[in-house]
């Protein structure tokens, strides 16, 4: 078992080595403005025999969940994702994908996860056109951690461990966790991001678990090349160093900072076929030199979903600033309301068109999502909530020809959208930040059925059936009465009439 914990700063907020305080498994230093990210890495046959066999039947499994409130974060931590629960799984050989195994696990460790079996419940991903590491996604909004916390606590701390329970405790205060599995590397990684803000540098090593601790921040570096991210700071093994080393060092990134802002909100009146518009800070592509378009990738939940036939419209697109639907999952029914819905809903990855350029760059614009609801299920009040997820909002940049991006210590990959791209590509980030509040949701309030009502609707409708019913008896009946069962018998001509040729 390994442990990385890191301090990661901006650019200039490094801090000197005699700030940190070495003392056997023990690191402690002053409060700094930084983002915190720890990384574990769990053998399999380190964990519980549960999850151990569900991981040792699945080929790939690649949790992915992204706090509801806004976060700041530093490079290189800048790849982001929708709010809520992600999951990305491919199957082992020989391994059922109409199993409800994996389903029940989510469900017992992370709380109220709506699925039954991959095969009902995820969307497949394509292998024909792009390329992507898994076979299924799902998706489903998530509040917190709670349940994944109390799950943690009885099944992976030992009995009377406080220090364990105290650190699985602090996990109700991350931004984003990410739990990863592959048949290559045999091993979990969990890795969990607290938000940029001020905070003490602590750390304690347990004695069977290899820590590292890495004081860091955001550093350009003389041999640093455009496409690659540069990284100073101290690094510490607990229990085997005295002191911080310092440290340099750059790498390829393909998740780059935009440095700009974008906000969601429905336009009213919404109806069931309401708006989503963006609202961005700058049209300034990140790189002057390549070619770059903005994207925003949607993760919509079952009850409201995009129309691909209305979004191949080119002068509708045109008119919302829109260039094209890339991509949209399938099967998306255009008319099941949302409670006979089984897959969890839909992702689309939309390429947004800025305004003609200005003789000056960097103005701000918009863009218009046309989104249609499902019927909900009937409720008090006769309105339901409904809270659409912030989409993902970069810009795809082409790099030079030949540039390579191996993995490095900080990649963040299976997002769903780095697939949908070429290898080359860098994604230049748009923060989320809601113009009111702090969630980076848009809700929208849905008119349905109102069960308080809903009794004089079902006595109206038993009154009219039954009084069609009595009607067309009472017709049958007069009609029955008048000229009796079957033809009536023929009256016979006058007498003497001849029968004309």
């Amino acid at each position: 078992m390994r442990e990385r914990i890191t301090f990661i700063q901006k650019l200039g907020d490094s801090i000197e080595s005699s700030a940190l305080q070495v003392s056997g498994s023990q690191v402690s230093g002053p409060d700094v403005q930084a983002v915190r990210e720890d990384r574990l890495t769990v053998a399999l046959d380190e964990l519980p025999t549960e999850l151990h066999l569900l991981l040792k039947g699945s080929h790939e499994l690649h949790i992915r969940w992204v706090s509801p409130v806004a976060y700041g974060t530093v490079s290189p931590l800048l790849a982001r994702l929708p709010p809520g629960f992600h999951l990305f799984f491919t199957p082992g050989k020989g391994v059922d994908a109409t199993s409800t195994k994996l389903c029940a696990t989510l469900n017992q460790t992370f709380g109220n996860i709506a699925c039954s079996t991959p095969a009902a419940s995820f969307t497949s991903l394509p292998n024909d056109r792009f390329y992507h590491a898994t076979s299924f996604q799902y998706f489903q909004p998530l509040e917190d951690l709670s349940s994944f916390i109390q799950y943690a606590k009885t099944q992976l701390c030992p009995s009377g461990d406080a220090s364990c329970t105290t650190r699985l405790e602090s996990l109700a205060k991350v931004s984003a966790l990410d739990i990863s599995y592959d048949t290559i590397s045999h091993a979990l990684k969990v890795t969990a991001l607290w938000p940029y803000q001020s905070r003490p540098i602590h750390a304690v090593a347990h004695p069977k678990v290899r820590t590292e601790l890495g004081v860091l921040s955001d550093e350009k570096t003389p041999t640093m090349e455009d496409h690659e991210l540069g990284i100073s700071g101290l690094l510490t093994v607990l229990g085997q160093d005295t002191q911080p080393s310092s440290t340099m060092f750059s790498f390829p990134s393909r998740h780059r900072d935009a440095q700009s802002t974008f906000s969601a909100q429905f336009l009213s009146p919404t109806g069931l076929h309401p708006t989503l518009q963006l609202q961005l800070s700058s049209d300034k592509p990140p790189m002057e030199n390549t070619f770059c378009s903005p994207h925003a990738y949607f993760t919509l939940p079952r009850s409201i979903f995009a129309d691909k036939y209305q979004l191949s419209d080119d002068l509708f697109l045109a008119a919302k600033n829109l260039t094209a639907l890339r991509y949209i999952s399938q099967p998306v029914d255009l008319e099941a309301p949302e409670y006979v819905m089984k897959p969890w809903g839909s992702s689309v990855l939309l390429e947004l068109a800025p305004p003609p350029a200005s003789a000056e760059k960097g103005q701000p614009w918009t863009t218009e999502i046309p989104l249609h609801l499902r019927y909900l299920l009937p409720a008090h009040g006769g309105y339901g909530n409904v809270e659409v997820p912030y989409p993902a909002v970069f810009w795809a940049c082409a790099a030079e020809e030949g540039t390579k991006f191996p993995t490095n210590p900080f990649e963040r990959v299976n997002l769903g959208y780095d697939g949908l791209f070429g290898p080359r590509t860098v994604f230049w980030h748009v923060e989320p930040r809601p113009q009111t509040g702090n969630r980076v949701t848009s809700a929208i309030r849905v008119p349905v059925l109102d069960l308080d009502k809903a009794g004089w609707v079902n006595v109206g409708t038993a009154a009219v059936v039954l009084a069609g019913f009595l009607w067309v008896t009472w017709k049958l009946v007069s009609v029955y009465l008048a000229s009796g069962y079957g033809n009536a018998a023929r009256t016979p001509p006058p007498a003497g009439e001849k029968k004309r040729q």
